[in-house]
């Protein structure tokens, strides 16, 4: 699976969207360099793909306009089925970066500020929270790979050597 970097956003604020940037310093263990999420556990980078941010416009009753960003996540990735990563996997970006894939969702105050603003909040359901594994610089448009420790598939015997035994 690859993709690439949509959109980087960062924000010196908690609870609300984030501006969008051209590029960003990852800091390992950390999260990224100014923004107000950066800091040592388990939620230091946030993600959401474009296509989910495109699917909640449909749904949105508020009166903004949705962009990357306006759910608080801090990289907006297109081309790649977030929805299909689960903890443990690692997403790599670019030439440096490593991200692990540590929470799917979070909990947030049904409704959230964004949700009250927009009328619609995706990141419950379909944010995806990670940890700076490798640092690095962070730019838009940069390739994004994902690697899974989980098997593609299951491996079942040949019907050839069913048929031989």
């Amino acid at each position: 699976m690859e993709g690439r970097v949509f959109s980087i956003n960062i924000s010196d604020r908690k609870g609300g969207p984030k501006n969008m940037v051209r590029q960003a310093a990852a800091v390992q263990d950390l999260g990224l360099e100014g923004d107000a999420h950066a800091g040592p556990g388990l939620r230091q980078v946030s993600l959401l793909a474009i296509e989910d941010i495109e699917d909640a416009e449909f749904s949105s009753s508020g009166s903004t306009e949705l962009r990357p960003g306006i759910f608080g996540e801090n990289i907006t990735t297109e081309g790649v089925a977030l929805s299909r990563l689960a903890p443990g996997d690692r997403i790599l970006i670019g030439d440096a970066v490593v991200l692990r894939v540590r929470q799917r969702g979070k909990d947030c105050p049904d409704p959230c500020r964004i949700g009250r603003e927009l009328g619609v909040c995706i990141m419950p359901k379909l944010g995806l929270f990670a940890s700076v594994e490798q640092g690095g610089t962070l730019r838009v448009y940069d390739k994004v790979r994902i690697q899974s420790n989980r098997p593609r598939y299951l491996r079942l015997p040949s019907l050839f050597s069913i048929w031989k035994t």
